[in-house]
């Protein structure tokens, strides 16, 4: 086996077989939720029900102690009381089961006989030498491999985002967020109270998961921050890592306390800590993801000169200025550039930078020509390009002459193919940076199709711009730790 399965995460994050407590026929529990989650989201390996007074859960044959199942399960996973997690882990660590998710709550968070408890579940896993994510935490959510035993079902494709999250519930939160972006997980942690599995084993599993680019962290608090910083250094030279941490305010601090019992630090401290770690820090859950998606998709910019191509003014002015503000050169084009793009701008519009064509004569020459005349000059490091979907501009003519309802619909999502198709092969073309933005929705049928083709799209320019500068900062980040490294 190779590294990343060998690691003490996989099994858990990837298991042939798997034994489930709290799960019942009573629709409205959590277990019954969390396992009707995990059969439906096609889970292919085998789930063994244990259950006291049931013969059958859910159509699956049910066990009444973990003895009596045929095989030792890869994983168990717990929604049980918290005065009888204690026992039944004994249970399953005399059965020689490696590897469990504790869901339940009611341990050191909420102080008093939970901190006894959560001690006494510690001694218990430490002597079986079992694996745990949590307890208080809502667990694993692998789109690759079929498995989300989380209360929200899995949506759009498997993605590219690692992420850990000292939330419990969390990951399972944004996975319909990420939906709408076409992007996902590669596999997300929720590891709640961390008895034993922390944000430091998360990024060594993520460090050569093959299925992910870059790492997002929601954080809480680090107790170990010599350890987390040596650890998440060795990975960012690897793959991006970006944090959103939330114990910065007293608000936010005192909140994570009771939330999973996370002691937090001054937001000094952890920028430091984060950068010191080669770590992008995100201020909100949209920065979080705005920076992941950037980082993910994006190839190193070559410099700071962004080249903004739009078809209305305004918007170019709003991208200019965002750019400007994140530490961006918006540079006029060079003039054998300008002489080159200035045949396909009206007369009405500006061949400078931004490029403003007021209209295009030609699809292909706002979707192809100009990006990849943009793109061929030395001088230009990154391209963004604003998006209006013009279908309804589209419909109205096209009903005077006549074409109307799902006919119209058709040419309109024929052309629109065709300009997401010239626009694909530019990006394939040019290894430098391209990001788009809109002001219309990006559920629309041409920015869903450009991003399903690997281009970000951002809801405005202020994020898009923001996205870029976390891309030049992780970048510059991470050359300075190899530079350091190989002194």
């Amino acid at each position: 086996m190779n590294n990343h399965q060998n690691h003490p995460l996989f099994p858990i994050a990837n298991p042939k077989s798997i034994a489930f407590y709290g799960a019942s026929n009573n629709y409205g529990s959590m277990g019954t939720m969390l396992l009707a989650s995990l059969l439906g989201g096609g889970y292919e390996g085998k789930v063994y029900p244990v259950h006291l007074k049931e013969d059958q859960v859910q159509g699956l044959k049910a066990y009444r102690t973990i003895q009596d199942v045929p095989e030792i399960p890869d994983l168990v996973i717990m929604i049980l009381p918290n005065k009888v997690v204690c026992p039944i882990m004994e249970e399953c660590g005399e059965k020689g089961i490696q590897h469990a998710i504790v869901v339940s709550g009611g341990f050191k968070e909420i102080g008093g006989i939970g901190i006894e408890l959560e001690k006494e579940l510690a001694e218990i896993t430490e002597r079986y030498g079992i694996k745990i994510l949590g307890p208080n935490c809502i667990g694993i959510s692998n789109p690759h491999h079929k498995m989300n035993p989380t209360p929200f079902p899995l949506e759009g494709p498997p993605g590219f985002i690692g992420i850990a999250s000292q939330s419990g519930s969390f990951i399972t939160q944004m996975i319909n967020y990420l939906a709408r972006l076409n992007i996902g997980f590669s596999t997300g942690f929720s590891i709640g109270n961390g008895l034993n599995t922390n944000l430091v084993d998360c990024l060594t599993y993520f460090a050569d998961c093959p299925h992910t680019r870059v790492i997002a962290l929601y954080v809480e608090g680090i107790p170990d921050g010599e350890e987390f910083i040596k650890v998440a250094r060795a990975v960012s030279v690897k793959k991006p890592i970006v944090a959103y941490y939330i114990g910065g305010s007293e608000a936010g601090k005192r909140a994570g306390f009771s939330h999973t019992g996370s002691m937090a630090g001054p937001d000094e401290l952890y920028d430091g800590m984060f950068r010191q770690a080669g770590i992008i820090r995100a201020h909100s859950i949209s920065e979080l993801f705005d920076f992941c998606w950037a980082l993910g998709q994006l190839p190193k910019p070559r410099g700071n000169r962004v080249v903004i191509l739009s078809h209305s003014g305004g918007p170019g002015a709003s991208a200019a200025d965002s750019c400007n503000r994140s530490g961006f050169e918006i540079a006029p084009l060079s003039e054998a550039t300008q002489q080159k793009v200035a045949e396909y701008v009206p007369h009405t519009g500006s061949f400078n930078n931004p490029i403003d064509l007021t209209f295009f004569r030609q699809p292909q020459d706002f979707f192809k020509t100009i990006p990849n005349l943009v793109l061929e000059d030395p001088e230009t490091d990154i391209l963004m390009v604003y998006f209006l979907n013009p279908a309804t501009m589209m419909a109205r003519p096209m009903a005077n002459y006549g074409i109307t309802g799902e006919e119209a619909e058709k040419q309109i999502k024929d052309i629109f193919d065709n300009n997401c198709n010239m626009f694909a092969e530019v990006m394939n073309k040019h290894d430098k940076p391209i990001v788009g933005f809109s002001f219309r929705s990006l559920d629309e049928y041409l920015e869903r199709n450009l991003i399903a083709r690997g281009l970000p799209i951002f809801p405005d320019p202020q994020r898009a711009a923001a996205a870029l500068g976390a891309l030049q900062t992780y970048h510059h980040l991470r050359d300075q730790i190899l530079a350091d490294d190989s002194e």
